[in-house]
């Protein structure tokens, strides 16, 4: 078919028109094939200013954005767009595989309407005055046009780097100009979970967004047309099938070859299942997550709904662990022994504050206490007084007991992990002791992009802690390391 002038210029003053016509990416299986926009990025085409994206795995939205930010550089006069990813290695290859790539395979007449005039590994400066970025962080300038991808895993493994990119990437960029933050989820705390937190408030209020409100967009494994396989020989787990009822109680019916293909890789996935591949935006934060100690064990918690009201029980033995730490920082869980179960019923936590203001928060408590059990530290003198914190703590009427040191922290982690099972949890009194529980984690090697064995300390050690020294101070109480899943299975069929 024969393009006149006058339909060449109205075809390529059309965005839709030239990505779906001008533009090349390598597919799964590395053959170069035509851009073709998928289910979720045809949703994109309408964004709100802000916009933060919840979702599965592979569903291009860094492609769509590469793509769309090139485009925009090349067709228009001064754009300032960027890309931020998690790590060198991934910024060099959105670049190279992503930008470069496109660019390089448009047709030879858009090149030369639109010539790069710098181009390295990590910038393209154009003809047009336009300059397209991707980097891991960026500081100075403005930007019209931002994409920060897998931002869940730089607030989880470099939250100084999360900062950075808060203060410097995110001011960037001017109110009324466009912003994509997308990950899949990484815990229950920091920015994106945060800013998550903050639009989907939003979007349950119904509230008309403005320009510095965030939009929040999800998108489900399930509602990806890729991942179906045929159902036949495919036998569905109790745990899935309980699960497949779960999501229909909630509306999210599936056909046999999604289940199919759910249960085939479930089993590949694992814990990390529900974290790559979210059915609902409450799950994705509620799963396992690599380099949590106890992450697995607080959403197995939601799930068996020991994270409830729990009143104080009289008759029950109470008690407290602590943890004081730098800075004067203090955490306090109070915790009973109610037959086999353990239900932490209160927690508090302040810094900056003398051991006088923990007592008053004790005594202002109708609790009858047993005994405090206090860190190792609190046994260490000070040079003036000559007192220890311990020894204050009893003169001002705490029976206290002091936790013995252990040679390695981990001995504790897995005292608490494995006695973890018969711990109910206040949800109201005690809802920021279980985020630094859910929260406590490994110290992050970004030189060796692995974790060290020893955990980072960070504003969830101090209530982390405080539990652990109350499950070494437990396994002395009551004996034995924990139960198996046997034990709580039959003690919970007994109980409840």
């Amino acid at each position: 078919m024969t393009v006149t002038h006058d339909e060449a210029l109205k075809l390529l003053g059309d965005q839709d028109w030239r990505l779906r016509n001008l533009y090349k990416i390598k597919d799964k299986q590395g053959m170069i094939v035509d851009f073709s926009p998928n289910w979720a990025q045809i949703e994109l085409k309408k964004p709100h200013y802000l916009n933060i994206i919840l979702k599965a795995r592979q569903l291009g939205i860094t492609t769509y954005h590469a793509i769309l930010f090139l485009d925009t550089c090349l067709f228009n006069h001064n754009v300032n767009c960027a890309i931020v990813a998690d790590s060198k290695p991934i910024a060099r290859e959105i670049f190279i595989d992503k930008v470069k790539f496109a660019y390089d395979n448009l047709p030879q007449f858009v090149r030369d309407m639109c010539p790069a005039h710098r181009d390295n590994v990590h910038e393209m400066r154009f003809g047009n005055g336009s300059v397209f970025r991707v980097a891991t962080s960026l500081r100075g300038g403005t930007l019209q046009l931002l994409h920060i991808t897998e931002f869940a895993k730089i607030c989880q493994e470099n939250p100084s780097k999360a900062n950075e990119i808060v203060s410097g990437a995110l001011n960037a960029v001017q109110a009324g100009q466009f912003v994509c933050i997308e990950s899949t989820a990484r815990g229950r705390e920091g920015h994106f979970f945060n800013l998550c937190k903050e639009a989907q408030a939003l979007q349950d209020a119904s509230k008309e967004l403005g320009k510095l409100d965030w939009k929040l967009w999800f998108f489900p494994w399930w509602r990806h047309p890729d991942y179906v396989i045929d159902s036949k020989n495919v036998l569905i787990s109790k745990d899935n099938d309980k699960y497949f009822v779960e999501l229909e109680s909630k509306g999210i019916i599936l056909n046999t070859d999604q289940k199919a293909w759910y249960q085939k890789k479930s089993l590949t996935m694992g814990e990390y299942m529900k974290r790559e591949f979210p059915s609902t935006p409450e799950e994705a934060f509620e799963s396992a997550n690599e380099g949590f100690y106890f992450a697995k064990q607080i959403s197995q918690a939601r799930h068996d709904k020991r994270i409830c009201y729990l009143p104080y029980d009289e008759h029950a033995k109470t008690y407290s662990s602590w943890d004081i730490g730098i800075g004067d920082s203090c955490a306090i869980w109070v915790w009973q022994l109610v037959g086999k179960e353990i239900h932490c019923i209160d927690y508090y936590e302040n810094s900056d504050e003398a051991l006088s203001h923990y007592v008053r928060w004790l005594k202002t408590k109708p609790y009858i206490f047993e005994k405090h059990f206090l860190p190792h530290d609190a046994a260490a003198r000070e040079k003036g007084s000559g007192k220890s914190f311990a020894d204050i703590a009893r003169e001002q009427g705490l029976k206290v007991d002091i936790v013995p040191r252990q040679s390695n922290e981990i001995f504790g982690i897995e005292c608490l992990r494995n006695m973890l099972p018969r711990f109910f949890f206040d949800y109201s009194k005690c809802e920021k002791g279980i985020k630094a529980i859910e929260n406590f984690r490994k110290e992050w090697n970004e030189k060796l992009g692995c974790y060290r064995e020893r955990s980072y300390h960070d504003w969830a050690s101090h209530g982390a802690k405080a539990l652990i020294y109350g499950a070494e101070s437990l396994q002395r109480l009551i004996g034995g390391s924990g139960m198996s899943a046997e034990e709580w299975n039959r003690m919970r069929k007994e109980w409840l």
